[in-house]
């Protein structure tokens, strides 16, 4: 009998990446989630019933967890077909009173499981000839951002890693695909602090259109899958833009209201 093909979602107990798991569960996918509340991913697991879910309680901020999480699939003899580096958080206000720690603790999780994960499994890719990372940016990732100067840096890391990637697996039957969303109705704002700046109060999509443009992309085979016309609208129109008028337009919509 055929296996299924496998997926692995982190930051999967909420969100984009829940509203990603539900799509790639109806499509047959085996489905290995992790994140770091146990009794949210056990929770997802009994949402997604009868689909096949592996949970896996892990702090991928943490490079050790990461590589214990790496492994722990080897042992389980699960070849990744799809790999979504979704785990990302952000934080809100000026640098010079912003956590040190947390700000640290961000860098670790958007950039360094992204790449550390996407370096541990693209090996195994390589040798089947087959496989697509998506890993989530943002369309932060288009120009620098007063007021969460460091979660902006992150995305624009993520962006620049993905393209280039994707040029490197040009001919090798691997994809690497990176999705940008715009302000987006997840937990993402709690935890920046960000219900109040105008740019969430301006209007968000919601998480399940999101993951609806991305299953779309993937099977586009899309490097960069922007959701919604006026996302895709703004994140092009940066181009033609002097770059201070773009950073003081972005320090204005990310104000508080």
């Amino acid at each position: 009998m055929k296996q299924p093909k496998t997926a692995v979602i982190t930051g999967a107990s909420g969100g984009i990446g829940l509203e990603l798991a539900k799509r790639l569960a109806k499509e047959g996918y085996r489905l290995v989630l992790a994140a770091r509340s146990e009794k949210k991913l056990q929770e997802v697991q009994k949402e997604l019933e009868p689909a096949q879910v592996l949970i896996k309680v892990k702090d991928l901020s943490k490079m050790e967890e990461v590589t214990d999480f790496y492994n722990e699939l080897k042992e389980d003899n699960l070849s990744i077909d799809l790999l979504v580096n979704n785990a990302g958080f952000g934080l809100f206000g000026e640098f010079h009173t912003t956590s040190a720690e947390e700000e640290l603790n961000m860098i670790d999780l958007n950039i360094k499981t992204v790449t550390l994960l996407s370096k541990l499994v693209l090996p195994d890719m390589m040798s089947r000839g087959s496989g697509q990372i998506l890993n989530v940016a943002s369309t932060a990732a288009f120009q620098p951002g007063p007021l969460m100067a460091v979660y902006y840096a992150t995305k624009a890391y993520v962006l620049s890693f993905s393209e280039a990637l994707d040029n490197e697996c040009k001919d090798t039957g691997i994809r690497v695909s990176v999705l940008c969303p715009g302000p987006t109705s997840t937990g993402f704002s709690d935890r920046a602090e960000l219900g109040s700046s105008k740019l969430f109060k301006s209007g968000v999509m919601e998480a399940d259109k999101v993951a609806d443009s991305a299953i779309q992309g993937l099977k586009e085979k899309k490097t960069v899958i922007i959701p919604g016309f006026k996302n895709k609208l703004l994140a092009q129109a940066v181009r033609f833009m002097p770059r201070k008028t773009t950073v003081n337009i972005v320090r204005k919509t990310q104000d508080r209201a």
